[in-house]
């Protein structure tokens, strides 16, 4: 099908956002696919796409004192923020974002005025940089207002400051060499390339990449793509060889990749999703990553039937991994619409299930057995409030060693681990 001019591409992207329930990514990806986007106009329809979405308060905010608050059609709406996040957040050339933005318009009276908007922003330059200055964190950094409250009680007004500066950055991207890949020299080229650079604070096998990701490195299971927050629940963990582990949400596979790399391909992974799309994807990963101790179920830990999972016998594994499900507050720069999804009561509905899903899990548990439970939430609640309760609820688990990682402190997503251990009786 031939390609549209890019940022129609973009209004489509906003249009489906807005009416839809699809998730962005989702929708870029369908729109890329089907118009056969090659990676560099993916990536400027992305760049555009995404910023919007982490930049809409902001932008509305400009485009209505551009207005003097007079009434707009959304559809102008749309194409006024795809022009002003060009002019005030991008360094594409005025004139290309100016010019390419009008013709979205539909009519003759509708570009004139997209073209007289945008060139006052470009004329207003100044005043809007002093009106962006005056503007609550909510509405410079466009995140709800409820999020920003509970942060502040958490962290403090600076710390959240930061953390939303960070969420509406382009999240870089990070890869972990695969240490089960039999070609050890492709590894050590990957380490040596010039797009390739140690990750600070990372483990060893964790580097960032600037530029496209080569195809091959993926396609012969040379790297996986993660950041390297998603280390602390497996460094915790500690796989050994031999050992029967169980990761309980395993997909879409790279936790459950990191563990079968430390176990050196032997002992046994059941890695589990309960959603059949993400498990073949799993099941993807792990034959393109050359995993070959790892055997898939698909499981509705909700569902408290461990007979029916094909777990007849108890206490079975030495390890449980739960990285469960939750608000992703920690990676909101990489899930750029979560913060337009959540809702104040949604923390505590995550907890709900996280705790459910863990006391589902833990009959499983040898007796001296670890189990380690991890988000990528900042929340107290999905934390260590979670952890909290189960230490209440089960007398036979200790908390032995916890970490967090904090995106103003380490530098990567944020993310939460706890290593328990079952007491033996």
């Amino acid at each position: 099908m031939a390609s549209p001019p890019l940022r129609k591409i973009i209004f489509k992207c906003l249009e489906r956002w807005e009416n839809e329930t699809i998730h962005a990514d989702r929708i870029l990806a369908d729109l890329s696919k089907k118009y056969q986007l090659e990676s560099r106009d993916h990536a400027f329809v992305q760049q555009i796409f995404y910023g919007i979405i982490r930049n809409l308060t902001l932008l509305d905010t400009c485009i209505d004192h551009l207005r003097n608050h007079k009434s707009l059609k959304h559809r102008l709406r749309l194409v006024l923020r795809i022009g002003l996040y060009q002019i005030r957040l991008t360094n594409i050339a005025t004139h290309a974002a100016v010019n390419e933005t009008v013709t979205l318009a539909d009519n003759r009276a509708a570009k004139s005025l997209v073209n007289a908007i945008l060139r006052n922003a470009m004329r207003k330059e100044a005043e809007l940089d002093e009106l962006v200055a005056s503007l609550s964190l909510e509405e410079a950094f466009s995140h709800p207002a409820f999020l920003i409250e509970r942060w502040e009680k958490s962290f403090g007004e600076d710390n959240v400051s930061k953390l939303c500066a960070w969420n509406n950055e382009a999240a870089p991207v990070y890869l972990r060499l695969n240490s089960l890949s039999a070609n050890p020299e492709a590894l050590t080229e990957i380490r040596d390339s010039e797009f390739t650079h140690i990750a600070p604070n990372a483990p060893d096998d964790f580097l960032r990449l600037d530029g496209p990701i080569p195809p091959d490195w993926i396609g012969q299971g040379l790297i996986y793509i993660q950041d390297p927050s998603t280390s602390i629940a497996c460094q915790l963990l500690e796989p050994k060889p031999g050992q029967i582990i169980l990761d309980a949400c395993g997909a879409p596979g790279g936790k459950t990749i990191w563990l079968a790399g430390a176990m050196k391909n032997s002992g046994q992974i059941i890695s589990c999703d309960n959603d059949e799309k993400r498990l073949l994807r799993l099941e993807e990963n792990l034959k393109r990553s050359h995993v070959s101790n790892c055997e898939l179920r698909q499981i509705d830990w909700l569902t408290p039937d461990n007979d029916s999972a094909g777990f007849p016998n108890p206490a079975s594994f030495d390890s449980i991994l739960i990285d469960a499900p939750c608000s992703n507050t920690g990676v909101m720069r990489r899930r750029i619409d979560v913060r337009w999804r959540l809702q104040p009561k949604d923390f505590r509905s995550m907890q709900t299930q996280q705790l459910e899903i863990t006391r589902n899990c833990l009959p499983l548990l040898k007796p001296g057995g670890h189990l380690v439970y991890s988000t990528c939430s900042l929340e107290a609640e999905e934390n260590q409030q979670a952890i909290d309760i189960l230490l209440t609820e089960f007398p036979a688990l200790e908390l032995e060693e916890s970490k967090v990682c904090l995106p103003w402190e380490n530098g990567f997503d944020g993310a939460f681990a706890a290593r328990l251990r079952l007491k033996a009786s």
